[in-house]
């Protein structure tokens, strides 16, 4: 491969984000765009399909062998499960019931999460308000490695070793980098989670428990599918912090990779995303995106200029401040 150029730190910028003035400019030229904004009537029924799929597949799996339960989490269950991570995601933007509805948005992400067998939907709905107002913001942006995660995987090895881990890091980072209080949702989160996991183990045993929360855990670390964690904002070209990735894998991940479109405009549901690029596509059509979350993960293993410290990074002020 050459001479080795690793990063020694994130890519510190000290301008705003690109979505606000691109947003501005995009509704000026083009205000139908507005029209796209508002709930997915969909979405509801096909996270509640994927779901009481999870439930049937939890019974079709309890007498199977150990090697065919991590088979299928990791062929069939985990890729539901990363799915409905995804659904989360959407919901967590009030597209599943509108801003009016904001607590039924809440409760059917906890609905969502069943499958996954952790709590999770209250916490990313927690943080993610984050990485949209303040995106690259340091201490304020867990999306964003942490400078231990930049500096010790930076060999292919060690960058192969730390997608594997992503599940982890996404999930113990928080509280290292922005900690806060925990919620009352979150607690109805756990406790529900927790209940039906119980329920389940009560049922039909350990092996579907362990269908569920191990199909979790591999397909949101080296997994195709997880190469959107990558794509959406790890410096390729520099210069550059938000890629969209047009591919047909956007066809179980509820579109999120029309990233720069998406933090463009957060309240537009997945579905209608591919609308914004074709209606604003002088905006699109010349910015560099992805065509491959393969190919994404290949490069950022194996290519040395590029590993966690391939974030940009800003200071940011907390709204109440500005």
């Amino acid at each position: 491969m050459g001479n080795r150029v690793t990063r020694q730190d994130f890519e510190w910028v000290y301008t705003e984000q690109p979505h606000t003035q691109r947003r501005k400019e995009i509704l000026a030229k083009y205000p139908e765009i507005k029209t796209l904004m508002g709930p997915d009537p969909h979405l509801k029924w096909i996270v509640s399909g994927m779901v009481f799929t999870q439930f049937l597949a939890c019974y079709l799996v309890k007498d199977l062998s150990w090697k065919w339960i991590f088979f299928w989490a990791y062929a069939f269950g985990g890729c539901i499960n990363h799915s409905l991570t995804l659904a989360i995601h959407d919901i967590s933007h009030n597209v599943a019931f509108g801003n009016k509805q904001a607590k039924w948005n809440r409760w059917f992400a906890v609905f969502a999460n069943l499958p996954i067998g952790i709590p999770y939907s209250a916490s990313f709905k927690k943080y993610h308000i984050d990485h949209h107002r303040y995106l690259g913001g340091d201490s304020l942006d867990v999306d964003i490695p942490t400078d231990f995660e930049g500096w010790f995987f930076c060999t292919p090895l060690r960058k192969l070793l730390w997608l594997f881990l992503q599940p982890l890091f996404y999930s113990l980072r928080p509280l290292y980098v922005n900690p806060k209080a925990v919620t009352r949702m979150e607690i109805f989160n756990a406790l529900v989670q927790f209940s039906i996991d119980l329920i389940i183990y009560y049922l039909w045993g350990l092996k579907p428990i362990i269908y569920l929360i191990a199909g979790t855990i591999l397909c949101m670390g080296l997994h195709p599918i997880s190469g959107h964690f990558i794509a959406e904002h790890y410096m390729f070209l520099k210069g550059y912090e938000t890629y969209s990735y047009y591919g047909p894998l956007n066809w179980l991940t509820f579109n999120v990779g029309y990233h720069m479109e998406h933090h463009d405009f957060p309240s537009i549901p997945g579905c209608r995303l591919p609308m914004v690029k074709k209606i604003a596509a002088e905006y699109y059509d010349n910015l560099p995106h992805h065509q491959s979350w393969i190919r994404v993960l290949w490069d950022f293993v194996f290519d040395d200029t590029i590993g966690p410290y391939s974030r940009v990074k800003r200071q940011c002020k907390l709204a109440k401040e500005s």
